[in-house]
């Protein structure tokens, strides 16, 4: 137990001291739910009076992809690269606690971001139809769908390739995954694509009926079917050690380079 503590602590630690970790975790969605709800320039689907009660549950969403699939995703991706994960899976921390500790920072760093746009949110007019047993269920069912996904990428793909498939991902669902766009306003064809990504087939329970007794509009298929893409992803130090292929192991068993683990590549889109 105290391997994990110390290793959930480190994989905390350093996710904290990245500043693009911290932008695209908590930066970029705080920046747009504050303009977008009170700059009034985006379509509003039927049924939805202030654009508050559509943001919020979509830039909560976006959050937990930014930390699940992107910064995981991207943070892991190098570290199997670089042998870390190999190295590390052969300590006595073993691989399912490495694993356990890379969940408990994602579910950590998730505390934060709740902390920070939920009550950004109820002060910008937000009133949720709060539901705790269906909200938390639907925030664990998004955090292993978007984690499976980050690790699915990381597993399989180089670090760098990881890097630009996460961000390109990243900007696909922000534009086409209903945050902050409804489906409704989309063309056709491409509405009907968006309606098959993961996060538009995950349900809103934040979402409260409007003022006019309506229920906010949902994107097609918006029930429980995360499920699906939550079941992808093999675990990364399995992946790691199986992959030896990208391994840049020293002959003289010295410890390859890892750029420092406080300077992991940027994790935010672009």
């Amino acid at each position: 137990m105290s391997a994990l503590l110390a290793q959930t602590r480190t994989e905390l630690g350093l996710s904290l001291r990245q500043g693009e970790q911290l932008l695209v975790g908590i930066g970029i969605p705080l920046l747009l739910l504050v303009f977008f709800s009170t700059v009034d320039v985006l379509p509003k689907p039927e049924g939805v009076d202030e654009p508050i009660d559509f943001l919020a549950p979509g830039i909560l969403a976006l959050a937990i992809m930014s930390t699940a699939m992107v910064s995981l995703g991207i943070g892991t991706g190098f570290e199997r690269q670089y042998g870390v994960l190999k190295r590390l899976g052969v300590t006595p921390l073993g691989r399912p606690r490495l694993l356990a500790a890379k969940i408990a920072m994602v579910l950590c760093l998730e505390a934060i971001q709740v902390a920070v746009l939920v009550p950004t949110s109820l002060l910008l007019g937000w009133e949720p139809g709060w539901s705790l047993a269906l909200a938390l269920p639907a925030y664990l069912l998004g955090t292993a769908a978007f984690a499976g996904i980050g690790l699915l990428m990381a597993g399989t793909l180089r670090g760098t390739v990881t890097l630009a498939a996460a961000n390109g991902l990243y900007i696909v669902l922000l534009l086409l995954g209903g945050m902050i766009i409804p489906l409704s306003e989309l063309p056709g064809p491409v509405a009907t694509l968006a309606g098959l990504l993961p996060r538009e087939r995950w349900p809103r329970p934040w979402a409260r009926p409007s003022r006019r007794g309506r229920r906010p509009a949902r994107g097609p298929g918006s029930s429980w079917p995360s499920g699906p893409w939550a079941h992808r992803s093999p675990p990364p130090a399995s992946s790691a050690g199986s992959d030896r292929s990208h391994q840049r192991t020293d002959l003289s068993g010295q410890r390859p380079e890892v750029r420092g683990w406080g300077s992991r590549p940027e994790a935010g889109p672009g």
